[in-house]
């Protein structure tokens, strides 16, 4: 059985993004973070999200020339959603413009975001599905009301939290839904050069 990995950006003071979503203060450019972060992903075997974060980040990524774009792009992904297969037209849309005006702008594995499966069953009931399935790690990346209810229903098997140098007094929390506060064991810590830390937790008594 593969593990869950919750992989999350925050600010000192426990928030993902400010208020209104800005997550700008998350490319600090600390390339040695960057780099961390990137080599994280790619030991992923499966990429899921929420539906809202699946459909902002599609458009973004199948063009993308970042470091991040490999991973992001190559990488099987999964789709929570309720909506059905219809989450993934607005995806289909934005490749066949990306088709029409530069074909030479889609990075390789592209067509993997159109081709995501798309799970709109009982959250605990798919998560144990794609856990059951053989391969490497499954990678959850957000948004926070996904990231919230992995978090509220225990299907999280590690914590991969980038805590930035930054303090933002208010913002979006991941751990504000907890039905009683939660143990957990710190498996390792590496600092970067400017100011950022790599944290990986697993829930207390877990191997």
């Amino acid at each position: 059985m593969r593990k869950l990995i919750l992989s999350m950006s925050m600010s000192l003071d426990g928030f993902v993004s400010s208020p209104d979503g800005d997550v700008k203060w998350i490319f600090s450019g600390d390339q040695e973070a960057m780099a961390w972060k990137v080599q994280n992903l790619s030991n992923a075997g499966l990429i899921i999200m929420g539906s809202r974060s699946f459909q902002d980040m599609a458009p973004f990524w199948v063009t993308s020339a970042s470091p991040f774009a490999p991973p992001m792009n190559q990488i099987p992904k999964a789709v929570f959603s309720r909506q059905g297969t219809g989450v993934l037209q607005g995806v289909a849309d934005a490749l066949e413009v990306a088709r029409a005006g530069n074909a030479g702008s889609l990075q390789a594995g592209a067509e993997s975001w159109a081709e995501a499966y798309v799970a709109g069953g009982d959250l605990a009931v798919e998560i144990a599905g794609l856990k059951a399935q053989h391969g490497k790690p499954i990678m959850a990346l957000g948004g926070a009301l996904f990231a919230r209810s992995l978090i509220a229903h225990d299907l999280v098997d590690e914590y991969a939290l980038m805590v930035h140098p930054i303090v933002l007094g208010r913002g979006v929390p991941i751990f504000s839904d907890l039905p009683a506060p939660r143990p957990l064991t710190l498996v390792s810590s590496k600092a970067f050069p400017l100011g950022s830390v790599a944290q990986i937790y697993r829930p207390a008594g877990q191997a």
